[in-house]
């Protein structure tokens, strides 16, 4: 019996920190992040000005000037970069990837901040 519990708790365990983002919402620096049936996952505060500027299945995306952090759906900080100009915004979060564009070219970036590709815009 202890043992079929352990194992229901683990797989409990496993697919809450698994659990996929369906929407944000960020209310001055609090960002709340909700999973299936509209269930709160996490919650955190935002240092001042950031903004959410998109989210794919697991992470979402911060910006504030040239500074990009990604976060995982736990609100744990996962990543960051810093983009070469102000002229650079992030424009798009989908799957495990998220765009930044600096209006002439399209850079497209995973959730790890490595460069996957770019195009003309």
């Amino acid at each position: 019996m202890k043992h079929l519990f352990l194992m229901a708790t683990m797989l409990l365990m496993f697919g809450a920190a698994n659990a996929q983002i369906s929407d944000i919402k960020q209310n001055g620096s609090i960002v709340y992040v909700y999973g299936e049936n509209n269930k709160e996952l996490s919650r955190t505060t935002l240092y001042t000005d950031y903004e959410v500027k998109g989210w794919g299945n697991s992470f979402f995306v911060v910006q504030k000037n040239t500074i990009v952090m990604v976060y995982d759906q736990n609100c744990k900080e996962g990543s960051r970069m810093t983009l070469s100009s102000e002229k650079h915004n992030v424009k798009s979060a989908s799957g495990n990837s998220f765009n930044v564009s600096d209006g002439i070219m399209m850079y497209t970036y995973d959730k790890n901040c490595k460069e996957i590709s770019r195009r003309n815009l």
